[in-house]
């Protein structure tokens, strides 16, 4: 390699390690530090598969600091976090879980302050005490069988769904499927929140579960179901997931319910133990910039959090889709109330009672 040719690969390397033009002045020591640190781990329920764009795009934007990925359901990544903060073990840098309430309980409890550059382009709703932040816009969908549900079948809100099971228990006998809320932080969060907006939430979920429900801790377990018809719908499904699946798999149907429709917006925070505090405040304003999100919205097909994003998969193309409908989930204290033991553990049977589960 001839002197010019290295002369201009560290020019390359400098340029994609500077600081952004609109950033704070003294930026470029968070660059400099992250840079020693040469990692960042992440803690994170968002599938590997989905983050790989966004991973790739940040170490192309800061070579020489790698990002360690660990993909976790949303329970397990909240009960392996709090077991490693006690034992003071090595852990996250980065906290970024679909779980919104466990999320927000263990940034309340274990996150460094941190105000993002990115923070102002964010909806209010979506930056708690410049500590965490929501990082998605995605839409809770039903999902169905092409196959096997016919067009003017498809429900158009939470009590067309519930009537159209109680009237065919037979045809969809086991056939419906949900999260395991007891099993899954995201679905006992998404239950709760069906429960503020629906004010038949009971009935609607005696009436759903009356044909027998199944109900699973996964996404990709329902998803897959319903794809080969073993399960004919399914709801509280997250869009992002089920858009990806049904580009591959013509059989799978989504429907938006009209009543309201549950913006779930992942959290993130950088931990106040972290080993790589620099390198993790690089990660969360890459996350949050629109750099990020258009690579979030645009090739890992996540619904962005802001509204200036290329194509329609950001706040303002999800507005224009469903307008009123969306009932965007905050990033505040109320995520907390049922997370308090014995209003849990009373959700958690009234839930119970009402599905036979």
């Amino acid at each position: 390699m001839n002197l010019l040719m290295i002369s201009m690969l560290a020019l390359n390397i400098g340029a994609a390690s500077a600081a952004p033009d609109n950033y704070p002045a003294d930026y470029q020591k968070i660059i400099d530090a992250a840079k020693k640190e040469g990692k960042v781990v992440i803690y994170s329920t968002t599938d590997t598969a989905a983050a790989a764009p966004i991973i790739k795009g940040f170490e192309a934007l800061y070579p020489g600091i790698s990002v360690e990925y660990n993909d976790m359901n949303s329970t397990e990544l909240y009960n392996r976090y709090i077991s490693e903060q006690a034992s003071s073990s090595g852990s996250g840098d980065v906290v970024w879980s679909s779980a919104m309430d466990t999320g927000l309980k263990l940034a309340k409890d274990y996150a460094m302050p941190y105000k993002s550059p990115e923070a102002d382009k964010l909806p209010s709703w979506a930056v708690w005490k410049e500590t965490a932040y929501g990082t998605t816009y995605e839409p809770l969908v039903f999902i169905y069988n092409k196959r096997l549900i016919k067009e003017d079948e498809v429900p158009k809100s939470h009590a067309d769904l519930a009537t159209l099971i109680k009237s065919q228990p037979d045809r969809f006998k086991n056939k419906v499927t949900t999260y395991d809320i007891e099993k899954s932080a995201l679905g006992f969060m998404l239950s709760v929140e069906d429960m503020k907006n629906d004010p038949k939430y009971f009935d609607h979920l005696k009436d759903i579960a009356s044909a027998g429900m199944v109900v699973q801790s996964s996404t990709g377990t329902m998803l897959e179901r319903v794809s080969s018809g073993e399960n004919l719908i399914g709801y509280n499904i997250l869009e992002p997931y089920a858009k990806s699946r049904a580009v591959k798999d013509p059989s799978l149907g989504i429907a938006y319910p009209e009543d309201y429709t549950l913006v779930l917006s992942r959290v993130s925070f950088i931990s106040d133990q972290a080993a790589h505090p620099n390198a993790a405040k690089l990660w969360l304003d890459y996350l949050l910039s629109q750099k990020g999100q258009d690579i979030l919205a645009n090739q890992a097909n996540i619904t962005s959090i802001r509204d200036d994003i290329t194509g329609d998969n950001d706040v303002a193309g999800t507005t224009k889709l469903l307008g009123n409908a969306l009932k965007p989930i905050p990033v505040n204290e109320s995520l907390l109330e049922y997370l308090e033991q014995n209003k849990r553990l009373d959700y958690l049977k009234k839930w119970r009672a009402t599905t036979g589960k």
